[in-house]
């Protein structure tokens, strides 16, 4: 029994550190589109989109409520990027992978950055090798800043319990 209590608040901490990683993503991701005055990218509704129709569940709805579903959902799809990133990092971590924290920080990143560029890349929805130097930092940037909160946060949350 508390074995139980004390695996799920493990879980529980890692799923709060990479939500607490994502919202520090998003920050700079809008101070940046402010900054700009850049638009929102369409990208994550594009894999959405792209990803429901390979499987055969195209989005539905008229054009505006679809493309309303389409940003919703693919807001949702980096919450659960940013949640799930931060869980198989505290997994990993709990099995003995230790790093410090600037190296786990940057590794946990870059393991955000694939969850989103990878997909992408092979839906066909963009290609990040034929992006322009300012695009990887849009891309780069926040990921760093969401690995060194989430890592650190599960490093920290560790030594709670």
């Amino acid at each position: 029994m508390i074995g139980s209590m004390v695996r799920g608040g493990v879980a529980g901490a890692a799923g709060a550190a990479g939500a607490a990683g994502t919202t520090v993503l998003n920050a700079v991701t809008y101070a940046d589109m402010a900054w700009r005055g850049r638009p929102a990218s369409q990208v994550p509704a594009q894999v959405v989109d792209k990803l429901a129709e390979d499987l055969g569940h195209p989005v539905a709805g008229p054009d505006d409520s679809r493309d309303n579903r389409l940003s919703g959902l693919g807001a949702l799809s980096g919450i659960a990027v940013g949640v799930g990133t931060g869980t198989a990092v505290a997994l990993a971590r709990r099995a003995g992978v230790r790093m410090p924290w600037w190296l786990g920080g940057v590794v946990t990143g870059a393991l955000a950055m694939a969850a989103t560029d990878v997909p992408m890349a092979r839906l066909g929805v963009s290609d990040p090798a034929d992006w322009p130097a300012k695009d990887w930092l849009s891309d780069a940037v926040p990921h760093l800043l969401y690995g060194l909160v989430t890592h650190g946060l599960v490093t920290a949350a560790e030594r709670r319990t």
